[in-house]
């Protein structure tokens, strides 16, 4: 085929703040990058509402998708090269998959396919096989090479070593974020010791392995993602962002459905408020472009759209309160709602629980939802072990889901000269705030 084994006549290099270079010798990779839909992810933030929080987290998915392709290059290149259980013809296959793994994110990623019920990964694989330039650049490998990455993406791909470089609990994506992350977010909790990693990871059949001499790195790593998911990624303030970012969508189709006038027309929205988003449809929308509807719909007549848009886009956020999902909260809940209607303020969209958990370690449970496939050890000896049954460390967390619940309202209702004094007053009872 046209480059399967092709190289540049020079090496390219990018300068990142956390890999200091990243390498591009292969020219299938080189002209990936230059494709209109991997130059999308510059405009879609690795941490979408997030840098309402932290105000560096500005990185993209792009910045983020090299990295992870430089980590599965360092590996292929540099660890796996030459062992036996490594097959070199799957090298660019892993390469490709790597820096096309978050193709298909859509615009503040998470919360906008929750709304309109989106894959990113089912958008990742159908531009990898549909009519794109991404797609025209992989035929040149080979005709089946693009269904052969899309598979890698599904993890249906029968060279389960190569998924799991992408897809698994120690894989080159986690390692890539968290430390991009930490970095962009100005936190030191997920830094971890990459390097010592790479050095002790050996390949094997159906996944990587880690040599017993680099089990405090694992540990260290386990840990990192621990503090980085509840100190940055479920941080509450975020989680304020999102919930607000959510009401929009949900009331933007809400009047649309209702044949509201909008006097800026959401042609971006249409297909999906129809659910009937097509590849290039999907492909239009991005960070830029919500941010476009939500200033113009700050001057919409409808009150709720205006105000959650001016929240937004001016970071007037909800404040919260701790909310635990017994009867006794449930029925403080319900009561909240009817305060809420009788001061003229719709609990929908201003009265919300959010829930946010996370499995930081978890050992093989086959057959599962979303299934894991645990970090195994390489012991001296040539056995091969699971992390937690070596490790007390990992053992202490393992398959131990936490879960956190936050009651999500706009503090300002409480100082509105307009709302009752007696039902502020019902209401801050409620919360529990003081005066």
């Amino acid at each position: 085929m046209e480059y399967s084994g092709e190289k540049l006549q020079e090496e390219k290099v990018f300068k990142d703040p956390v890999h200091r270079y990243i390498h591009v010798r292969d020219r299938v990779i080189w002209d990936l990058i230059g494709t209109k839909e991997f130059q999308r992810l510059r405009r879609i933030k690795q941490l979408g509402t997030t840098y309402l929080t932290f105000h560096g987290a500005e990185h993209s998915r792009l910045s983020h998708s090299l990295g992870v392709y430089e980590i599965v290059r360092r590996i292929v290149d540099d660890v796996f090269e030459g062992r036996p259980e490594w097959k070199p013809e799957e090298r660019l296959l892993s390469l490709c998959a790597a820096l096309l793994h978050d193709l298909g994110h859509g615009p503040f990623s998470h919360s906008f396919e929750k709304v309109f019920d989106l894959d990113h990964e089912q958008f990742t694989q159908r531009i990898i096989v549909g009519d794109t330039e991404v797609n025209k650049i992989l035929l040149k490998v080979g005709c089946d090479f693009p269904k052969k990455v899309a598979e890698v993406i599904a993890k249906t791909y029968k060279g389960k070593l190569v998924v799991s470089l992408i897809s698994s609990q120690i894989d080159a994506d986690r390692m890539d974020y968290l430390q991009r992350d930490a970095y962009f977010t100005g936190v030191s909790y997920g830094h971890f010791d990459m390097e010592r990693l790479l050095r002790v990871m050996r390949p094997r059949e159906e996944h990587a392995v880690i040599k017993q001499s680099g089990m405090h790195a694992v540990e260290d790593y386990i840990m990192s993602r621990y503090q980085m998911y509840w100190q940055v990624y479920f941080h509450p303030v975020t989680r304020s962002a999102e919930v607000i970012l959510t009401k929009i969508l949900h009331r933007a189709k809400h009047l649309y459905e209702g044949g509201y006038e909008f006097a800026q027309e959401p042609h971006h929205f249409y297909s999906l408020f129809k659910e009937e988003v097509t590849l290039a449809d999907y492909l239009k929308m991005d960070e830029a472009v919500m941010l476009y509807y939500f200033e113009a719909w700050e001057e919409e007549d409808d009150a709720i759209l205006k105000d959650l848009c001016t929240r937004f886009v001016n970071r007037k956020l909800f404040k919260y309160v701790e909310f635990h999902p017994s009867n006794s909260q449930m029925n403080r809940l319900m009561e909240l709602r009817t305060l809420f209607k009788k001061a003229g303020i719709d609990p929908d969209y201003y009265l919300v629980v959010d829930s946010s958990s996370d499995l930081p370690y978890d050992f093989y449970r086959p057959g599962e939802e979303e299934e894991r496939l645990p970090i195994h050890l390489l012991k001296n000896n040539g056995e091969i072990r699971e992390l937690s049954r070596e490790s007390e460390i990992v053992d202490a967390i393992s398959g131990k889901r936490r879960t956190d619940h936050k009651l999500y309202y706009p503090a300002d209702i409480l100082r509105d000269e307009s709302t009752k004094k007696n039902i502020k007053k019902q209401i801050r009872e409620l919360l529990e705030l003081s005066d």
